[in-house]
C-alpha cells in the first residue's frame, strides 16, 4: 500500500512538472525581436495615403450617386402626385360638363313648354268668356318663364358646358405630358414646377363653382381665353451660343417662324376676334329680348278679354316670339359658339407667345429642338412641315415685293 501511494505521488509530480513546462513554452517574452523592414517608412506612409484617398473618392461617388437617386426619386414621386391631382380634375370637369349640359336641355325644354302653355291659355281666354283663372294662370306662367329665363341667360349653361369640355381637354394634355416625362425618365424639379403652374392656371381659367368666380358671360369686349401660366414663356437667357445651327436651329427656320407669326396675327387672330364679337353681340341681344318678351306677355295677359283684341294680340305675339328666341339662343347654343371662338382665339395667342418666346431665347441649347418645334407648329396649324415652309417662303417673298401681309393671308387662306 505504501508503494502504491509512493508511485501515485511520483507520477502526479511528473505530470505537474510537465504541464508547467508546456505553459512556460507558450509565454510571450518580455522583449520582442526587431526585424528589419522591407519598405521605408515614407513608402508605407504614401501607400496608406494613396489607399485612403482612393477609398474616400469611392465613398464620395457613392454618396453623390445616392443623393442623385434620392432627388430623382423625389421628383418622380412629386410628378405622380401632380398626375393624381390632374386625373381627379379630369373626372370632376367631365362630370360637371355632363351636369351643365343636362341643365341646358332641361331648362330650355321647360321654359319653352311653360311659355307655349301660357300663350295657349291666353288664346283660349280670348275665345271664351273672360275667365279669371285662365288669365291669372297665364300671367303666372309668363312670370315664371321670365324669372327662369333671367337666371338661365345669366348662367349660360351651354357656355358653361363648353368651358368644362375645354378644361377637360387641356387637363388631358397635361396628363399626357407628365406621363411622357415619366416614361422617358428625364424628369427634373423644373418639370414638377411647370406642371403645377399649368394646373393652377387651368383652375383659374376654367373654375368649377358658379358663385363668385364664374367667368363673365357678357364682357364689354371680346378677349381670347388664357389658360397657360404667365411665367411659361418668360424664361430667357442672356447667354449667346457660338454655333447658330446648334440644336436643329438655323436662321432660315427662325425667319420662317417669324413670318408664320405675322400671318397668324393678321389672318386667324383677327378673324376669330371679329366672329367672337358678332357672337357676343348676338348673345347679348337674345338674352335681353327673351325675358323682355315674356314680361310683356305676362303684363298683356292681365288685359285679355272684354273685347280687347290689342292686348290679346300683344300677348300671343310676345309669347310666341319668346319661345322662338329661347329656341334660337339656347337650342342653338349661342353661348357655346361664343366660347368656342374665345377658345380658338386663345389657341392662336398661345401659339404666337410660344414662338416669340422661343425665338427670344438667345441660347439655342436651352431651346427645344428646332426641327421638333417646327413639326409641332405645323401640326397645330393643320399643315405638314413642307407646307409650313412653303407658306413661310411665300410670305417672305410677298413682303419683299411690297404686298401687305393681310392681303397675302387672304389669298392663301
Amino acid at each position: 500500500m505504501a508503494s502504491l501511494l509512493q508511485n501515485y505521488s511520483s507520477s502526479s509530480l511528473t505530470l505537474i512538472s510537465s504541464s508547467m513546462r508546456r505553459n512556460a513554452a507558450i509565454h510571450v517574452p518580455n522583449k520582442l525581436p526587431i526585424f528589419p523592414s522591407s519598405l521605408p517608412k515614407t513608402n508605407l506612409l504614401n501607400h496608406k495615403l494613396i489607399n485612403g484617398s482612393t477609398t474616400n473618392n469611392q465613398l464620395s461617388e457613392k454618396i453623390l450617386l445616392t443623393t442623385h437617386e434620392d432627388q430623382s426619386n423625389k421628383v418622380v414621386v412629386e410628378l405622380y402626385a401632380v398626375l393624381e391631382a390632374v386625373a381627379d380634375r379630369i373626372e370632376m370637369h367631365q362630370n360637371v360638363a355632363d351636369q351643365r349640359d343636362n341643365w341646358n336641355t332641361l331648362l330650355f325644354n321647360s321654359i319653352n313648354m311653360i311659355t307655349l302653355t301660357a300663350t295657349t291659355m291666353a288664346a283660349v281666354a280670348t275665345t271664351t268668356e273672360p275667365l279669371l283663372a285662365l288669365k291669372l294662370s297665364s300671367a303666372l306662367l309668363f312670370s315664371a318663364a321670365t324669372g327662369m329665363l333671367l337666371i338661365m341667360n345669366k348662367l349660360q349653361p351651354s357656355q358653361l358646358t363648353e368651358e368644362q369640355r375645354n378644361a377637360t381637354r387641356y387637363f388631358k394634355q397635361i396628363q399626357s405630358e407628365i406621363q411622357t416625362k415619366l416614361a422617358l425618365g428625364n424628369a427634373t424639379k423644373e418639370d414638377v414646377k411647370s406642371a403645377m403652374e399649368k394646373v393652377l392656371a387651368l383652375d383659374k381659367a376654367f373654375p368649377l363653382p358658379l358663385l363668385g368666380v364664374m367667368l363673365e358671360k357678357f364682357p364689354s369686349k371680346f378677349e381670347p381665353a388664357v389658360w397657360w401660366p404667365s411665367t411659361q414663356f418668360q424664361r430667357k437667357s442672356n447667354k449667346k451660343s457660338q454655333n447658330k445651327n446648334m440644336n436643329g436651329w438655323s436662321e432660315d427656320l427662325e425667319m420662317g417662324l417669324r413670318e408664320i407669326v405675322q400671318v397668324v396675327k393678321k389672318k386667324d387672330s383677327e378673324d376669330y376676334e371679329r366672329l367672337g364679337n358678332i357672337a357676343l353681340k348676338m348673345n347679348k341681344a337674345l338674352a335681353i329680348a327673351g325675358p323682355l318678351l315674356t314680361g310683356i306677355a305676362a303684363a298683356g295677359s292681365a288685359f285679355v278679354g272684354n273685347n280687347n283684341s290689342c292686348a290679346a294680340m300683344v300677348t300671343l305675339m310676345a309669347g310666341s316670339l319668346a319661345a322662338a328666341i329661347n329656341t334660337l339662343e339656347h337650342g342653338g347654343q349661342v353661348g357655346m359658339v361664343f366660347e368656342m371662338y374665345r377658345n380658338s382665339g386663345g389657341f392662336f395667342k398661345q401659339l404666337e407667345s410660344s414662338i416669340e418666346s422661343t425665338l427670344e431665347e438667345s441660347d439655342v441649347e436651352r431651346r427645344e429642338n428646332g426641327q421638333l418645334f417646327e413639326m409641332k407648329v405645323a401640326m397645330k396649324l393643320g399643315r405638314s412641315v413642307s407646307q409650313l415652309r412653303e407658306l413661310a417662303s411665300k410670305c417672305a417673298s410677298s413682303r419683299m415685293e411690297g404686298i401687305a401681309v393681310d392681303e397675302f393671308a387672304s389669298k392663301i387662306f
